[in-house]
């Protein structure tokens, strides 16, 4: 018979409260944080990758339009070209999750 564990989400306030009790006030915590997040949000918006090494790589990704279908009434729609982003984890990312 399996264990079953409680799953902890992490949002952006508790990743700023890890980052607190590292030395850091909230405030110091919480600028850091978004300092990160707008620097990677930025390079992708410019289209260029983000390679954190050992941690993974943050990759835009182009979506053409498409012919979707309405699963209520079946009707045939055009789904818009979009960009994605996608995450591919590095290799010490990866082994700290499957010790």
């Amino acid at each position: 018979m399996a264990t079953t564990e409680k799953k902890v989400i992490i949002g952006k306030s508790e990743l700023v409260e890890l980052l607190a009790t590292n030395g850091r006030n909230k405030k110091e915590a919480q600028e850091a944080l978004n300092d990160v997040l707008a620097v990677i949000t930025d390079a992708l918006a410019k289209g260029n990758d983000v390679n954190i090494i050992g941690f993974g790589k943050f990759k835009v990704t182009h979506k053409p339009a498409y012919d979707g279908r309405n699963p209520a009434n079946g009707e045939t729609l055009k789904i818009a070209a979009s960009n994605r982003v996608s995450f591919s984890v590095g290799a010490s990312l990866k082994s700290a999750v499957n010790k």
